[in-house]
């Protein structure tokens, strides 16, 4: 399963960095319209603002991943030491005989 989610990964790492390489023409962006009715403009390449946006767009989804781990991880803490804690002293220990076996006579001949 590990060698899947390699292949995963460098498989988009090989589009993403082709995409840039095919786009890096600078592009005018505009983020902020300003008081005088222009706009903060920047100029990027594409390939640039691909993968920051990208980033932005992973960034929630990973968080929410490792929100989701933390949480189940802590479950399972939690259920262990309930467990741990409910199995201490509580249950008398499995005897090696059982009380017939203690009244059975020694010697029994095997039945034929």
């Amino acid at each position: 399963m590990q060698a899947l989610r390699t292949i995963g990964w460098v498989i988009m790492t090989i589009i993403l960095v082709a995409f840039i390489a095919i786009n890096w023409r600078p592009v005018a962006i505009n983020f902020w319209p300003l008081s005088d009715g222009s706009f903060l403009r920047f100029e990027w390449p594409v390939g640039f603002v691909a993968l920051v946006f990208f980033l932005l767009g992973f960034l929630p989804m990973w968080l929410v991943n490792r929100a989701g781990r933390w949480r189940t991880s802590r479950r399972i803490a939690t259920l262990e030491n309930t467990l741990r804690s409910s199995s201490l002293g509580t249950a008398p220990p499995v005897p090696a005989t059982t009380p017939l076996d203690a009244q059975a006579p020694a010697t029994q001949s095997p039945p034929q």
